[in-house]
């Protein structure tokens, strides 16, 4: 912002000083915000779009929009009416993306404002209470996109450190609102909040974001990354400014204490293992060794690092635990060759299919995925592997799974299966994309 402020635009600015007064030294980077525009972006649908709507879909599609009463600025609230001039929903408007509209609320009309942003996400905190009474556990999702109502948008506590990520330029405008909702609902959970780290996805890095910058602390001091925190009792570092992610995959954790209470006196294979969440909790747990296998060098030295922190369990301290760099299929490949074979092999890897085309590819990655995880598997040894793609359901992964046992000539036994941690909720149809198999292989 340039020039001489507006009366508007002073009464604003003051409006935010006084509501982040907490955070003395960071006001003035979300200053350079515009305030959100008071006029409505009204747009009329296709009767099958204000079906999905009202059936509580979250995204209004480009394609579905048939009239709009004006161009409209990324954040403006988009209001959807149906052919009786009747309110349908209403939502943040972004005309940058294919997802025009991300729906907020819809039924009867509801105003959009600063006791709006305070009960959704209170009512999004109030989801993980649990969480925040555990002393063994500081780092989980506190906001989860669609799934509460608040579509691309993501909020992770690690600690004192709270990182809000986005994934459409809507929410820059809306952020001062956030952020004093966010501390007000962490402050009644007992939660102090030190800094927060904002997050911008790819395609929100490209767009104009009023000098804010993927990484940038907020609010709060600017104490560099990486934060402590604990998952499950141990102690763990995220890389909240740069990262993946927002620094840690929180997702796995309630399958990570799984694969903790599995792993004793087993030697464990962990591929994709990132910065070592299965690996640590595999060593935690009594393996006998560990191998971390990820094509991310960086992330394996933090795995290591992760590791140290906790040498001073008796467990860990026991644990041989080694990195290996390099991609998960050819690495597989190369173990199997040599022979090798373990007696838990986890296998998480990122999502294979981001598009509906790239289904049939993500079920080829898959069956492999399950062919050399079961070479590698010693008989009667345990096999968990994951999916982690919205565009292949559970039931589809797991038939998957099944058949790549069948052509390799064993059996599976399916010991545990399960979906998604306490604080990733399922809020719509398609919002469900974490599936995890717990088999144990038989013999070959």
């Amino acid at each position: 912002m340039s020039g001489r402020l507006s009366e508007a635009q002073l009464g604003y600015r003051r409006r935010i000083e006084a509501d982040l007064s907490d955070y003395p030294g960071k006001v003035n980077v979300l200053c350079s915000l515009p305030e959100p525009s008071p006029e409505r972006v009204a747009i009329r649908l296709s009767r099958d779009a204000i079906r999905q709507v009202r059936g509580g879909h979250p995204w209004v599609f480009d394609a579905s929009i048939h009239s709009q009463s004006r161009e409209g600025a990324a954040g403006d609230l988009a209001v959807i009416f149906d052919d009786r001039r009747k309110f349908v929903a209403v939502g943040l408007w972004d005309p940058e993306s294919t997802v025009r509209v991300m729906v907020l609320h819809q039924g009867r009309p509801l105003s959009i404002d600063q006791d709006f942003w305070a009960e959704r996400i209170d009512t999004a905190l109030s989801r993980r209470e649990d969480l925040f009474s555990s002393r063994r556990t500081t780092a989980f999702r506190c906001v989860h996109g669609e799934n509460d109502g608040l579509g691309g948008l993501v909020v992770d506590r690690y600690d004192a450190t709270v990182v809000i990520k986005v994934y459409s330029s809507a929410w820059l405008v809306h952020l001062p609102d956030l952020l004093g909702a966010l501390q007000a609902g962490l402050e009644r959970r007992g939660v102090d909040v030190d800094r927060v780290v904002l997050r911008l996805s790819r395609r929100v890095q490209s767009a104009d974001t009023f000098g804010l910058a993927d990484g940038q602390v907020i609010a709060g001091n600017d104490e560099p990354a990486p934060v402590e925190f604990l998952e499950n009792g141990l102690r763990f570092e995220a890389d909240v400014v740069a990262g993946l992610k927002t620094g840690h995959f929180l997702d796995q954790r309630e399958n990570r204490l799984l694969v903790k209470s599995m792993s004793n006196h087993r030697r464990v294979l962990d591929v994709f293992a990132c910065t070592g969440g299965f690996s640590l909790h595999a060593a935690a747990g009594g393996a006998d060794s560990v191998l971390s296998v990820d094509v991310n060098r960086r992330a394996l030295e933090s795995a290591q690092q992760n590791f140290a922190l906790n040498a001073d369990l008796p467990m860990v301290a026991r644990c041989e635990h080694s990195t290996l760099a390099g991609d998960a299929f050819a690495v597989m490949q190369r173990l199997r060759s040599d022979g090798e074979q373990f007696d838990m092999v986890i296998i998480d890897p990122p999502s294979f299919a981001s598009k509906q085309r790239d289904r049939p590819a993500a079920m080829a990655a898959y069956a492999r995925l399950t062919e050399l995880g079961i070479a590698l598997t010693r008989p009667r040894g345990l096999l968990v592997q994951s999916s982690c793609s919205s565009r292949v359901s559970a039931a589809e992964f797991r038939a998957v799974v099944l058949d790549a046992a069948d052509r390799a000539g064993t059996s599976f036994s399916i010991l545990n299966e399960t979906g998604h941690a306490t604080d990733h909720p399922v809020g719509f149809a398609h919002g469900e994309y974490l599936s995890t198999l717990v088999g144990r292989v038989g013999e070959i």
